[in-house]
């Protein structure tokens, strides 16, 4: 079962927080959703992909069909279709007439988790690495296309994901439509120390790990309130760690999380060494990301945007007050704005 310097050829902007934090929340929208397990080009292994489009939708275009790539450290379904506020924002490009797949690589999410994620961390190497994702991202794009009869579709990646759907698209600029880097890597202006944690099979977060030292890392107290309204990070921290039930059993409860991009970092950005050609990104391309980031800061966003040297079209956004987790704070209608007027004025 399947299961935004502005010129003639791009666009950039920055946005303030103030001003579109106050838009009030629309209404929760109605959705058409399918739950499908994808097979993946490997034997026995399946990726989990959620579809969400308008309930009367009849007939599918690839302006207007999205496959939307999480980072290294969480599932899709956590990342980009979390309901804060009535809305996740994949409910809000669905509003937009649009018809929307997540995915998650395998072992995050619903997707397979191999025999080795039940093992110690420390009895066996990284996994997944990006020829992995790569591969996982193909089956999925060629799934999609495959459903909906179209020759392309649009992607969104987030960090690390971000890096990977530019490689993919270097090798299949035919099947991609527009891409969207939200916060993406690049080369690293201070190279980062290894640690014996990143030569593990995965990485395990407790709630009380994440909340002291991995939630909005780098800002003071009074900002971390300012983004978090009340009870998001409740919300999100509980479906997170929903989202691995093996983990949730656990006492404490943890998040497994494959360290496979670690090792590609530490050989590829930590170094200063691309792991994809920009040059070759032939598609028109958003760069965007939050002045606050201290994950991917904006001086890698700065570097790459110049280097993406044949995209036509493309655009540079940097969002106000915000971190590389403004999907899922105050702020978030930002994003959801600026990505939704690439998608609906670059063709």
């Amino acid at each position: 079962m399947y299961r935004i310097l502005m010129c003639a050829a791009a666009s950039a902007f920055f946005i303030s927080g103030q001003a579109i934090a106050q838009t009030p929340s629309p209404a929760t929208p109605k959705v058409a959703i399918d739950d499908i397990m994808v097979p993946s080009s490997d034997p026995g292994v399946e990726i989990y992909v959620r579809n969400k489009r308008p309930p009367d939708m009849a007939s599918f275009r690839p302006e207007s069909t999205v496959l939307f790539v999480h980072g290294c450290c969480l599932p899709s379904e956590v990342t980009f279709d979390l309901k804060l506020d009535g809305m996740s924002w994949v409910d809000y490009i669905v509003t937009h007439g649009y018809d929307v797949y997540l995915m998650d690589v395998r072992g995050f999410g619903k997707s397979t988790r191999p025999k080795e994620m039940a093992e110690k961390p420390e009895a066996n190497p990284p996994l997944f690495r990006g020829d992995v994702w790569l591969k996982d991202i193909s089956s999925v794009v060629d799934f999609i296309l495959k459903r909906r009869n179209i020759a392309h579709l649009d992607l969104v990646g987030w960090s690390a994901g971000a890096g990977y759907i530019a490689a993919y698209t270097t090798h299949n600029p035919d099947k991609v439509k527009r891409l969207v880097l939200y916060a993406p890597l690049w080369a690293v202006q201070t190279p980062l120390q290894s640690s014996s944690e990143f030569s593990a099979a995965y990485l395990t977060w407790r709630k009380d790990e994440y909340r002291q030292k991995r939630w909005l890392p780098g800002l003071s107290e009074d900002k971390k309130a300012m983004l978090t309204p009340p009870g998001w990070l409740d919300t999100f921290i509980e479906a997170a760690w929903s989202s691995d039930p093996m983990g949730a059993q656990m006492d404490p409860p943890i998040l497994r999380v494959p360290a496979g991009t670690a090792p590609d970092f530490f050989e590829y950005w930590n170094v200063g060494k691309a792991y994809y050609d920009p040059a070759k990104i032939t598609v028109p391309t958003l760069v965007i990301g939050a002045e606050w980031d201290n994950l991917t800061p904006p001086y890698m966003r700065q570097a790459l945007f110049p280097l993406l040297s044949n995209a036509p079209g493309k655009r540079y956004v940097e969002l106000g007050q915000g971190t590389h987790t403004i999907m899922i704070e105050k702020n978030r209608l930002q994003l959801f704005k600026a990505v939704q007027s690439f998608l609906d004025d670059v063709q």
